[in-house]
């Protein structure tokens, strides 16, 4: 529901007490760098932009967007905030905090998928969604209009919130790509913790072609953890030999004052001149 199609709107000052964060919305809010500048900001400039809220009982108010700024100036002790108060139901104001987040430069894929999961509830509860899959899917493309998304895309970034924190995580990190997740998303709750077991022990994450096969031992109820470990420690698709160093073991042959992209710089030119030195010695 775009809020600007909304009539009844009312701008207040409120209470930062009687403002409390929408119920399980997906979209972190993180004491980094960026926090620290925001917080600054509100403290120098105020509150430029109202947060939007609507009313609960007892005077009291959901945040549908803002969720930030409302931690901003809790750590900046500000008492009042400015707010633009909207009368919506549940559904309508979890529909519209989605809208309202899914423009934002930088959004995990566990945000997404968390967010389409929201929508798509509030849309399924409102009555919008009828029994022929052809209308669902419809309504599974709408969903995805403001992030950018396709109806398919939707689909699999929604599969994404059946993986367990851990592993959810680990797509977050860019340790594991979108597509090999959804397909692990489809292992139950007990094979994920004993494939996370083994991606710890092993150091290693599955490729999509291991993460299919899982997928499908999986379904014939035949994956067990040792063919997890099995699958993993198999070779991988266009898998290359790799010869890494740790860091610390090379700090000791270079300056203190060098970073770690410095030193990969100067490894390189070393074996470069090597390599020449080497190549005139053998035409000579």
């Amino acid at each position: 529901m775009p809020l600007n199609n909304t009539k009844e709107v009312q701008a207040m000052q409120l209470p930062i007490q009687k403002l409390h964060p929408f119920e399980n919305h997906p979209f972190q809010v993180k004491d980094d760098d960026e926090m620290n500048q925001l917080v600054w900001s509100v403290l120098t400039q105020g509150v430029l932009t109202p947060l939007v809220v609507r009313s609960l009982e007892n005077d009291e108010y959901e945040v549908i967007s803002g969720h930030r700024r409302l931690h901003a100036c809790q750590k900046a002790g500000i008492e009042t905030v400015p707010a633009l108060i909207y009368a919506l139901d549940r559904d309508a104001a979890a529909i519209a905090l989605v809208d309202s987040n899914l423009h934002r430069e930088k959004i995990l894929p566990s945000e997404k998928a968390f967010a389409y999961k929201l929508k798509r509830d509030a849309l399924n509860h409102q009555g919008k969604t009828s029994p022929q899959v052809g209308e669902k899917l419809l309504t599974v493309e709408k969903i995805g209009l403001d992030g950018g998304d396709s109806k398919n895309q939707v689909l699999r970034y929604i599969r994404l919130t059946e993986l367990i924190p851990q592993i959810l995580s680990m797509v977050d990190a860019g340790k594991i790509a979108l597509t090999p997740a959804v397909e692990l998303s489809y292992l139950t709750q007990q094979e994920q913790q004993d494939l996370l077991e083994t991606m710890e022990s092993e150091d290693c994450t599955p490729s999509l072609s291991q993460a299919v096969q899982m997928k499908k031992l999986s379904q014939s109820g035949e994956l067990s953890m040792d063919r997890i470990f099995e699958i993993l420690r198999g070779p991988k698709a266009n898998q290359q030999e790799k010869i890494s160093f740790r860091v610390e073991d090379l700090r000791k042959f270079f300056p203190k004052s060098y970073s770690a992209a410095r030193i990969q710089e100067r490894i390189l030119k070393l074996l470069e001149a090597d390599c020449r030195k080497r190549q005139r010695a053998q035409e000579r």
